[in-house]
């Protein structure tokens, strides 16, 4: 488990994708290339962890985009294949830009809602014996793992931690 796993071989955050291959997807499925999709799209190539549309929308401040308008967009990307949506099991939609991998991994806090993705992975000959055992073929994984950051963890009495 102490290991990239074979689809992580480069870590997702050291890999930004160019605008211009996200806008390139749109206009390959016919959609305008607004400024506040572009706007979006660049906010979320530049965070390696996934983040809400509030988080959208504070990254954007300034810009003219809405709420409304970040919502609609995360959804029409969504249902592009262009982002992924990431459910921690708090109720908050968050979204990364859809890569090629098949899988994807956080460590997620419980006490402030920190995202850090993790690379290490199960080793692939653990994934194809899980899959022959139940008769699966190609299989994928989605691995969350929750706990508390180190920020959370510290001692001293003073107001909540924010995310």
């Amino acid at each position: 488990m102490n290991q990239p796993c074979h689809q992580h071989a480069i870590p997702r955050r050291l890999v930004q994708q160019p605008l211009s291959e996200l806008t390139d997807r749109l206009r390959a499925r016919s959609r305008k290339v607004t400024g506040q999709r572009e706007a979006i799209l660049d906010v979320l190539r530049r965070h390696a962890n996934p983040l809400t549309n509030r988080e959208i929308h504070a990254a954007l401040r300034g810009s003219g985009c809405d709420l409304a308008t970040i919502y609609r967009t995360m959804h029409t990307l969504l249902g592009m294949g262009v982002v992924r949506r990431c459910d921690f099991g708090d109720g908050v939609a968050r979204f990364e830009l859809a890569t090629g991998d098949a899988h994807h991994h956080h460590l997620v806090c419980r006490a402030c809602g920190m995202v850090v993705e993790v690379d290490d992975c199960f080793p692939a000959a653990l994934e194809e014996a899980i899959a022959r055992r139940h008769g699966f073929v190609g299989i994928a994984h989605r691995l969350e793992f929750f706990g508390v950051c180190p920020r959370c963890q510290d001692p001293e009495p003073g107001p909540p931690k924010a995310p």
